[in-house]
């Protein structure tokens, strides 16, 4: 038989279970549109960037149970996707990248957009493909999918060339996708002496990141045998309900809230799951893990890499997990210590109810109190609402804030920490999860990055709601600067018109201030929301008191610096503290 390329592509796509493709039609893709807008099972959609598409895309893969899928074309299409390519990357995110090329039967050189893509993406994608016949586009594709949600999941790039998605050629057979289990074998060894460490600890503890998010049941049940503390990584917020009495807090180190620090203080035996121990998540690696590490992961290159593990175990963590829950069977040597367990759920409690009130007896001024605010936003939203954060100030508020109920109930860049994610990514959110709230916070600085991308929900009649942090600058860096510099140059924003935006987007628009209910407002919000359009709240935040996390990042970060550099820098800033 004879098909084109287009075809032959959007029929596997189709036996992939993809549901939506996220992209601008150009020249080298238009045949793939023609076909997908025939398609029964598939809604290709279109943004206003590439970028969002490809925050779109990743949101996708985060919240549901297919693969964000991007359907672009070369060249300056794949240059505006790679920021969200490269937080995929980075995240451990799964994502399919199909990209127009240009003619491979050309005698001629220098076509449009001709360029090699695979060089530019080879350092943020898992492996690219390059179609060559069209006896290739359905294998290739079925092995992208398979190649991008193996091991350490990622992105993967397909490559179909113009002429073959135009034109017709031969093909053997039309297969259908079937689904490989993935083999996972555990050292029993590992798990035997893993068993040994947790069942003699006398204060262990638990943290977990989004590698642990599918053995969220697991990562409970293990907790509540071992009556221990847990602790997330910012990107893995939602892997423990923020509501359980063993949840510690994000973080366990020096940038952790006092709930999350008092409970690992003494921590003896640490079961790391699924985190890398990067960055973000150790508060710019203040942290200090007991010697007796337990770090399941499924990528062999984390364990080790940043903290020696004791007992360092390779697999996917719900295969793990049920392997050492069958190990220590009823004994995880929680008897011993049930005592010190009790006292330790109770300075939780007694912290997170202090913390908060620290936080409430805060003078906000004319301004909205973070905690306020999200205190009503915990209430006004059920179990399964989805919060997306953006990259800045509002992300640590949002973690150390914000309880988290539900897996995969909290999305947001970590590692490549892109700006600009959180608008995309909530309408990526909600396209996949209609039926769920969708709230995404998002800086003024952020905000100002994509928020074009309203008019791809309002286009599809998508009630996200999008509460934007409006403080007229870029906080999160302008208080690094001021700290160290009493300065804050390039940070200020003061003349972005939230309001013009909604407008001109097609969105509604609501504004939240000090004087205002906030309960009211959020409600006014979720009606507009539910009769299917999106709706900007800017709220005008207070960002006067600082997180827990930048104040124990900064003061880790100075540690770090040499007896000079640490008294110019005081010095500099007392000086300029002084001489305005």
């Amino acid at each position: 038989m004879k098909k084109t390329g287009a075809q032959l592509a959007v029929f596997a796509l189709e036996q992939l279970g993809i549901r939506h493709t996220f992209g601008i039609p150009g020249v080298h893709n238009t045949e793939v549109y023609d076909e997908l807008n025939k398609s029964k099972l598939i809604t290709p959609i279109l943004v206003t960037h590439e970028g969002g598409a490809s925050f779109m895309a990743d949101a996708v893969s985060r919240v549901s149970d297919y693969l964000g899928t991007l359907v672009i074309v070369p060249a300056a299409g794949a240059t505006h996707a790679a920021s969200g390519i490269g937080e995929a990357f980075l995240d451990g995110i799964p994502m399919l990248v199909i990209c127009g090329g240009v003619r491979s039967d050309s005698q001629f050189k220098y076509q449009l957009h001709e360029m090699d893509q695979h060089a530019l993406l080879s350092g943020i994608t898992k492996k690219s493909f390059f179609i060559e016949t069209h006896e290739q586009v359905i294998p290739t594709l079925y092995e992208a999918h398979k190649v991008a949600q193996e091991g350490v999941p990622g992105p993967v790039f397909v490559e179909l060339p113009v002429n073959l998605q135009l034109m017709t050629g031969p093909v053997s057979g039309m297969p259908t996708y079937s689904a490989e289990t993935q083999a996972s074998d555990v050292a029993a060894d590992k798990i035997a002496e893993a068993a040994k460490l947790i069942r003699t600890a006398k204060r262990p503890g638990l943290f977990v990141g989004w590698g642990a998010m599918d053995a969220a049941k697991e990562v409970m049940a293990l907790a509540e045998l071992m009556d221990a503390p847990v602790s997330t990584t910012l990107q893995g917020l939602s892997v423990f309900p923020g509501n359980h009495a063993l949840h510690a807090g994000f973080g366990f180190g020096a940038s952790a809230v006092p709930s999350a620090q008092n409970a690992f203080a003494d921590c003896d035996c640490m079961v790391a799951i699924g985190t890398k121990f990067s960055e973000i998540g150790t508060g710019s690696f203040g942290v200090l893990p007991p010697a007796n590490l337990i770090h399941i992961d499924i990528d062999p290159e984390a364990i080790d890499a940043n903290f020696p593990a004791a007992q360092g175990i390779v697999g996917d963590a719900g295969v793990v997990l049920k392997a050492l829950l069958a190990e220590l069977g009823n004994d995880a040597g929680q008897d011993q210590r049930s005592a010190s367990a009790t006292a330790v759920k109770d300075k939780i409690k007694t912290d997170k109810v202090a913390y908060r009130e620290e936080w409430r007896q805060h003078d906000s001024g004319e301004r909205v109190n973070p905690e306020g605010f999200f205190s009503h936003l915990r209430q006004s939203c059920d179990d399964e609402a989805i919060i997306v954060a953006d990259d800045g100030n509002h992300t640590f508020l949002t973690a150390e804030l914000m309880p988290i109920h539900k897996p995969k109930a909290f999305i947001c860049p970590t590692d490549f920490n892109a700006m600009g994610y959180a608008v995309p990514a909530a309408i990526g959110a909600k396209m996949a999860q209609p039926e769920k709230v969708v709230a995404a916070i998002v800086g003024d600085g952020c905000f100002t990055m994509t928020c074009m991308e309203i008019l791809t929900a309002t286009r599809n009649n998508l009630g996200v709601i999008f509460y934007v942090f409006r403080d007229g600058e870029l906080s999160q860096i302008a208080q690094a600067q001021e700290i160290p510099y009493n300065r804050k140059p390039c940070t200020n924003l003061d003349v972005l018109n939230c309001e013009g935006v909604a407008m001109a987007t097609g969105a509604g628009y609501l504004k939240l201030e000090g004087k205002d209910d906030v309960s009211t407002i959020m409600k006014e919000a979720l009606r507009i929301a539910g009769e299917g359009r999106p709706v900007v709240v800017e709220v005008a935040i207070d960002y006067s008191k600082r997180t827990a996390y930048t104040i124990g990042a900064v003061k880790t970060n100075l540690s770090r610096f040499d007896i000079k550099t640490k008294l110019r820098f005081i010095g500099r800033a007392v000086v300029r503290k002084v001489t305005g």
